[in-house]
């Protein structure tokens, strides 16, 4: 988040301490501190202040949003972290996002130490998701959910990911050739990378940091297209639960 970097710490507000963890006492004192650098770990936000590390979650309805320091609060409005003349909000109506705080090594963090590797990064490779896939037996879309081997990929894009690489969701990870591995490490990247050019998906009451709302799922393949056309050959697109998450797949096209 570039309106963050290089910034000073004007003034913390706490309107609501119990989110998914209490926000911490020490939140409330980091007035005056510079922020060094953010970066993304999985779906946590990482906030290098120097001495410690601010950690922010948003949870399945939270946003953050950059906004003039002298905003009015709503209802759902529970932090913000105000930088001079802006500041960032986080809006969370279910109050299952995060705000904690760490002057430990953040990567050591229990939240952060298992986190699988990163989806854009050239870490996940071909040879490497490969390796991963070989000791679990479990359907490669729950596999491709679970943040301890792959970090990011939600519900919705496990699905477009399948889809692109034509690969049953029902497959067995350990099934999977290295030339499934090499369409799959590619599609995932397609799907990731079309989605932020799109703005992400907004589902319900979900927006962006600059407050508008993403419109990739206007663009989905196969996610709740149960019954439609399938965009690439036209058979009926079907609707199965796996793990308790909706799966979307063409029955014709991923075998």
């Amino acid at each position: 988040m570039p309106h963050l970097k290089g910034r000073v710490i004007s003034a913390v507000a706490v309107r609501q301490p119990r989110l998914r963890w209490p926000v911490p006492r020490a939140v409330r004192q980091l007035a005056g501190r510079k922020v060094q650098s953010v970066r993304r770990r999985g779906k946590y936000l990482l906030v290098d202040l120097g001495d410690g590390h601010l950690i922010l979650h948003l949870g399945m309805s939270g946003s953050l949003r950059v906004l003039p320091h002298d905003t009015p609060a709503e209802k759902h409005d529970h932090f913000d972290l105000v930088l001079g003349d802006r500041m960032v909000r986080l809006r969370d109506p279910r109050r299952f996002g995060a705000v904690l705080w760490t002057q430990a090594s953040v990567d050591e963090h229990p939240l952060i130490a298992n986190l699988g590797i990163e989806p854009l990064s050239r870490a996940l490779d071909p040879a490497r998701l490969f390796a991963l896939t070989r000791a679990h037996r479990t359907a490669i879309k729950l596999f491709l959910m679970d943040g301890r081997r792959v970090v990011g990929v939600g519900n919705i894009y496990a699905s477009e990911s399948l889809f692109r690489a034509r690969i049953d969701p029902r497959k067995r990870a350990n099934r999977l050739t290295i030339e499934d591995c090499t369409r799959l490490s590619k599609a995932i990247k397609d799907t990731l990378r079309s989605a932020i050019r799109a703005g992400g998906s907004s589902l319900r009451d979900y927006i962006g940091a600059d407050g508008h709302r993403g419109e990739s799922q206007s663009r989905h393949l196969v996610y709740d297209r149960e019954g439609r056309a399938c965009r690439r050959c036209g058979t009926a697109i079907r609707r199965i639960v796996q793990g308790q998450r909706s799966t979307f797949y063409c029955p014709s096209c991923q075998k």
